[in-house]
């Protein structure tokens, strides 16, 4: 096998590279690093382990020219780069020219270069946007909300959708969940991102380790001719039933390996109250049945491993809790990228897109008691609840005992009005790859093959990834699209009509939208 890989410098592509050098019929591959000192280091010591068998370009992934290199004369291309937050938050602009227009030039290059090549794109859970207790459990196809101002979620959902209308001929694309990995710690008190996560968020979590072993079975088994029907669909990557859990029980475990938790250091109203990105999977077990790759012991499981990894933690349960708060948990709720930053300074299309307002954000108790929480059996069986994969689900608006292939002109009308549009084909196509038309409930004419839309939940581009101003605009949209609606409206009141914007100068704004 001959592999090009993008993304091995972060914690799941340095596991994929590991774990499918353990391969023996892996010939050679090829990487894309930028060109920076650190990245410089890491090539001396990769060139170091695998010698000839690894080939390593210095370039950007957006330059065209270094993807055709980085995609010719390879048998299979695993693009894993991304910027992710907070960086995404903080460098918009890294965001835009990695995720979004690194996988325009690295799918350009297939075509032009290699267009018979298997391309697997790793996408991510954060194109569904935000959930709660209401539908904690999603699955491809459910209506795809990116969160106001998340610029990792706008740019990979552009990207992923690139992937889809290119046609490749051989592609997998691949949501990733909530990744455990040993630097999570400390990443998540370098700023304020933590903050973002809301206490009843639904997060199922994966390890690197078990995503690099997914990868690595990807290639095992494809190579022997053994997954054909893996190819040309979308799949959430999944942690499974010992994943699962919310914000409040990820953060309180953590914080337990320096022998404090969430109500010790936190109030409530440090935190988000939407907007966030999360989910639990009710198809999660469709990729784990066919890799088996679901192996390490959980969210739980995982920070056991932390503390015993990394002893220095075991110094905080004997640093008073006071000097926790002087020199380190003050400074992160006081954090320019934290929630309570953004009441404080006034900053209202932010304090509007995760709580509904200033009022309702200071309407939020700081006492633990007033607050109702998913893991501690406020909303019904915790442990009964993250294990009912089959209830509550939304609609997507076609009777699915039918498989794609298997629809009619007429339930494609009916699928297309459930999202408040037209299908404008006057017959079905041969299968469900074809492009189609489509029109939206703005009026907006699009052409979409039926699994992209049916299959993968995705809708009119003009609306879902607007350009000019770049822009958000699901309350207006949920008033008119049932597909919508069924989740907005978990987290939104009816009768919010803001239009979250950038403007000119990159500054993020609110207006009152109309219809």
């Amino acid at each position: 096998m001959k592999i090009a890989m993008t993304g091995v410098s972060g914690n799941m592509g340095s596991e994929a590279l590991k774990q499918t050098f353990e391969l023996p019929n892996v010939e050679f591959i090829r990487i894309i690093l930028r060109n920076t000192n650190k990245n410089q280091k890491l090539a001396k010591r990769l060139k170091k382990l695998y010698k000839n068998k690894i080939d390593i370009i210095f370039s950007s992934i957006e330059n065209q020219e270094a993807c055709e290199q980085l995609v010719t004369n390879v048998d299979y291309v695993l693009h894993m780069a991304a910027v992710i937050p907070p960086l995404s938050d903080n460098s918009p602009q890294r965001s835009y020219d990695c995720n979004r227009c690194g996988t325009v030039a690295l799918v350009n290059a297939i075509k032009k270069q290699n267009p018979m090549v298997k391309y697997i794109h790793i996408s991510t859970i954060a194109v569904y946007g935000n959930r709660n207790e209401k539908h904690p459990f999603g699955r491809v196809g459910d209506p795809l909300l990116i969160s106001p101002f998340d610029a990792y979620a706008k740019d990979k959902l552009y990207a992923e959708r690139y992937v889809l209308d290119a046609q490749l001929e051989n592609w997998v694309v691949l949501r990733q969940t909530a990744m455990l990995h040993p630097n999570l710690f400390k990443d998540n008190i370098a700023d304020g991102l933590m903050f973002h996560t809301a206490l009843n968020s639904p997060l199922e979590w994966v390890t690197a380790r078990d995503s690099g072993y997914l990868i690595k079975n990807i290639f095992l088994r494809d190579s022997a001719n053994e997954i054909s029907d893996f190819w040309h669909k979308i799949y959430n990557i999944g942690g499974g039933y010992n994943g699962r859990c919310t914000g409040y029980d990820t953060m309180n475990d953590g914080f337990g390996i320096i022998g404090g938790n969430i109500e010790k250091f936190f109030k409530p109203y440090h935190f988000s109250a939407r907007n966030f990105h999360g989910i639990w999977m009710s198809d999660g077990d469709k990729l784990n049945e066919l890799f088996g790759y679901q192996r390490d012991g959980g969210h739980k499981q995982f920070w056991l491993d932390v503390a015993k990894d990394h002893p220095i933690f075991v110094l905080g349960k004997i640093v008073p809790k006071f000097l926790l708060n002087l020199f380190l948990f003050n400074r992160l709720i006081n954090d320019e990228n934290s929630p309570t930053t953004w009441v404080k300074n006034k900053d209202l299309p932010k304090v509007k897109a995760y709580f509904n307002g200033m009022d309702a954000a200071k309407s939020i108790s700081g006492n633990w008691k007033d607050i109702k929480l998913l893991c501690k059996n406020d909303f019904g069986d915790f442990d009964k609840l993250r294990a009912a994969t089959s209830e509550n689900l939304l609609s997507h608006g076609y009777d699915e005992s039918k498989k794609l292939c298997e629809l009619t002109l007429e339930d494609l009308q009916k699928a297309a009005e459930f999202r408040g549009g037209k299908c404008l084909a006057d017959k079905k196509p041969e299968n469900e790859y074809i492009k189609i038309k489509w029109q939206c409930s703005e009026g907006h004419v699009f052409e979409s093959s039926i699994y992209t839309v049916l299959g993968g939940g995705h809708w009119c581009p003009a609306c879902t990834m607007p350009e000019n101003p770049i822009c958000w605009r699901f309350d207006i949209l949920a008033k008119k699209s049932p597909f919508i609606a069924q989740l907005w409206y978990d987290s939104h009141d009816k009768d919010e009509d803001c239009l979250y914007f950038i403007d000119e100068q990159g500054n993020q704004q609110i207006k009152k939208d109309t219809i």
